[in-house]
């Protein structure tokens, strides 16, 4: 494989496709492979989360202590880090963790069989369209991370509201001296940019790099190397957004 095709074998791997088209009241809304990954890791969320939590008994016992232990993982992890104000923000912290955890290492399950295969199966016509290798990380698009991004400074702020109050928030922005108070509003848009730039530079390199060994080297030197940039670097950027977000919403409702 020449330069200029490996150039643009690996350009066509980080764009998001349109895959499809869903008519909508005439609107016609494309859905991109990204948003056809991102529907699958929530599918598996929510149901691994009705496995878990089917039948729950007083005393646990097994796929419940699982469900225990999760649960008790995030609450004790956002206890932490903001305090006796934890309870609000542990379950959006939980959700957002969990999300981004699973699709930042979706990439693992690309051996799982494509569209066509799918179609045969089922004889579903839109799933034709998915193609081969439709498992990539969906924050390698810069729209994923800034949703999130803004969806966490979304909680921090109703969290101030809510918590402290419309009145004493609103008044942090002025303390200890009015001449900060444009400094702490360019503080929240200057906080999403910095969490979704993060996120999503990291998962893209990662994304790029293991491309570029896939595209050039034999399909069994990747895999040690795919430890690391696959699960460590998605599960440790995961990890930094919540750990940030969490921060974040420690000083709003302070």
């Amino acid at each position: 494989m020449n330069n200029l095709d490996l150039r643009e074998k690996l350009i066509e791997e980080l764009y998001a496709k349109e895959l499809f088209k869903i008519n909508l009241f005439g609107w016609e809304i494309p859905v991109t492979d990204t948003v056809v990954v991102m529907w699958i890791v929530m599918a598996f969320l929510i149901l691994f989360a009705f496995f878990l939590t089917r039948n729950l008994k007083p005393v646990p016992k097994g796929k419940q202590n699982l469900a225990e232990v999760i649960v008790g993982f995030f609450n004790s992890f956002s206890r932490e880090v903001i305090g006796h104000h934890w309870r609000p923000f542990a379950p959006y912290i939980g959700t957002v963790a969990l999300f981004l955890a699973f699709a930042n290492t979706i990439s693992l399950f690309n051996f799982l069989p494509g569209g066509e295969f799918l179609y045969r199966l089922t004889g579903l016509d839109f799933l034709r369209h998915l193609p081969e290798n439709l498992l990539k990380p969906p924050t390698r698009d810069i729209n994923v991370p800034v949703s999130l991004a803004v969806l966490s400074m979304v909680v921090c702020i109703m969290g101030g509201l809510g918590i402290k109050k419309p009145g004493p928030w609103l008044r942090s922005f002025f303390e200890p001296s009015i001449m900060l108070f444009p400094f702490k509003v360019l503080d929240y848009l200057i906080r999403p940019t910095s969490l979704s730039l993060r996120l999503f530079g990291n998962v893209l390199g990662a994304f790029i790099v293991m491309e570029l060994l896939y595209l050039t080297i034999p399909a069994f030197l990747p895999a040690p190397l795919s430890i690391y940039f696959d699960i460590f670097d998605g599960l440790l950027q995961a990890y930094i957004f919540v750990f940030l977000s969490l921060f974040y919403m420690a000083e709003a409702v302070e």
